[in-house]
């Protein structure tokens, strides 16, 4: 897969044999063919554009949303506390658009799995073929209710992203391995509490409920300050471990 950089920064993912069009111009089919990752190219409008290869955060940006993704701060703190690596077998309900789920995949590798649950057909559809397009082949989309179920066993991280997610910790509980963790996505306190609760109930172990806030830096000839806006509130991620 390749992808194409403008002048201002904004990315696109190219179609194999087709040419690319944007408001800056034109880029034909056989140009793009014919330049490598790395190189630059002109639009008929004279404006240069870059090819690059995506990787999963590039990707992320440009895919096809029906729904809100989890954040990067998120994101990395979940596969940062659970240790997740090579080989690893995930579980995961609440698939959405499959961002979480990619970048899951992307971690465990050839080696491991990531099984992915989600309840409306049409999300499924979606993650569907972002996994697909972005060419990962060890995450596997089903289009079922994780309530009805976990097929799976011998798992090292189950990723809750649900109303409710506490309503299967007991079987989260079966299918994990020793040392394996839950992760739950909570936007509400109330969730994260209940499921701090019910999982201190079932045994877990290594409890812990974190709130991420993100905050970056200006750089300017004055000197260096916290930027005015930052990235607040997004959700709160609970961690449990069965020992």
């Amino acid at each position: 897969m390749k992808m194409i950089l403008d002048e201002r920064g904004k990315k696109y993912v190219l179609k194999s044999g087709e040419d690319f069009q944007s408001d800056l111009g034109i880029v034909s089919a056989d140009v793009l063919n014919d330049a490598d990752i790395g190189e630059e190219v002109k639009s008929h409008l004279n404006h240069t554009f870059k090819i690059i290869k995506p990787n999963i955060n590039d990707f992320i940006d440009i895919m096809d949303r029906r729904c809100s993704i989890l954040l990067k701060k998120d994101i990395g703190l979940v596969l940062a506390h659970t240790g997740l690596g090579s080989g690893s077998r995930v579980v995961d309900a609440g698939t959405g658009a499959g961002a979480i789920a990619l970048n899951f995949g992307n971690v465990v590798g050839s080696e491991g799995d990531v099984f992915t649950y989600e309840i409306r057909e049409d999300f499924a559809e979606v993650a569907r073929k972002n996994i697909e397009k972005f060419g990962i082949t060890n995450v596997h989309v089903k289009n079922k209710n994780i309530k009805d179920g976990i097929d799976e066993d011998k798992i090292d991280l189950v990723f809750l992203d649900l109303p409710k997610p506490f309503e299967v910790f007991e079987e989260v509980m079966e299918c994990l391995n020793v040392g394996g963790w839950l992760t739950v996505y909570a936007p509400y306190i109330d969730q994260a509490e209940i499921s701090y609760r019910i999982a201190k109930k079932l045994g877990f172990y290594d409890i812990e409920i974190f709130e991420i806030l993100e905050r970056g830096l200006e750089v300017r000839p004055q000197g260096v300050r916290p930027k005015t806006r930052m990235v607040g509130h997004s959700g709160y991620m609970v961690f449990a471990r069965k020992l």
